[in-house]
């Protein structure tokens, strides 16, 4: 009987923690699928009450209205073209940035690594002012430079960060071995380093996807032409004085979400590796 006890009291504890991460799973998923959901009812069945949780009639004509008559098409391709160039040059630059920190002698590394960390949280509302006025100086207003330059700064700091701790981790015999065998040192980080880095790539670069991808602030303040604007600056356009429309607004935010979540479920395993194997070292 007295074996039996904590075994019992073990298993009731393994079942709590399960039942609690359940009830948070799905409390984080139910806000998405009310919006999936949302997004294929008419305006009349989006303000019923009770709300209903299926689509009595489900209809594509909030996609419609997104996409034909609001542009968010032009949007997405905005926000493809700004995150893409950004998570690039922020992975080219973090790599090799955090690669010096992780191999070269530094007196005061832990003094750096510190101000990585404490330039990866500062407030961009800080700088909008500041920006704003170079960016006119310099004409990178209404451009994708004018995004692009900002972005890749304020993320580099947490990838460079982000890099520096994984590649901590990659033996240095590999270097060796490649410096015996004839590769010179940019050959060695090329083909030797980064294969072995593509986790806490993966990983830097989702971060820095997402982070670009949904920042609204910068993209409001810096692009007032349609034409360079980011899907969520667009979306939050959509409304107007008068009337809010809250079908074409789900469907847009479900349009912005589809790209993230493709993303995150390819790269998932990769993501995971990045952040254990190498984001939580010292």
């Amino acid at each position: 009987m007295n074996r039996r006890a904590p075994a019992s009291g073990i298993r009731r504890y393994v079942n709590a923690v399960n039942l609690g991460g359940l009830a948070i799973v799905v409390l984080s998923a139910l806000p998405l699928y009310w919006m999936i959901v949302s997004s294929f009812k008419g305006p009349g069945e989006i303000s019923a009450d009770p709300p209903t949780p299926v689509p009595k009639a489900a209809t594509l004509g909030n996609y419609a209205e997104a996409f034909v008559r609001n542009g968010i098409g032009r949007y997405l391709l905005n926000s493809v073209l700004v995150a893409s160039v950004s998570t690039v040059a922020v992975l080219g630059l973090s790599f090799f940035a955090g690669y010096a920190l992780a191999r070269t002698p530094l007196r005061g590394r832990g003094a750096v690594m510190t101000a990585l960390l404490m330039l990866s949280v500062f407030p961009p509302i800080a700088l909008v002012v500041p920006l704003f006025l170079l960016e006119r100086q310099l004409g990178l207003l209404n451009s994708y430079a004018g995004l692009i330059v900002p972005y890749v700064a304020l993320n580099l700091p947490f990838a460079i960060w982000i890099m520096r701790n994984y590649l901590v981790g990659v033996p240095r015999e590999l270097e060796e071995a490649a410096t015996v065998d004839g590769a010179g040192p940019l050959r060695t980080v090329l083909t030797v380093i980064a294969p072995l880095a593509r986790p806490g790539l993966f990983t830097a670069g989702i971060f820095t996807f997402t982070a670009t991808w949904s920042e609204f602030l910068l993209a409001l303040t810096f692009n007032s032409e349609d034409g360079h604007r980011t899907v969520p600056v667009g979306i939050a356009l959509f409304t107007s004085q008068y009337t809010v429309p809250y079908g074409t607004l789900f469907a847009g935010a479900v349009a912005a979400t589809v790209p993230i979540g493709v993303l995150v479920m390819i790269f998932r395993r990769s993501i995971v590796s990045g952040m254990t194997s190498g984001a939580v070292k010292g």
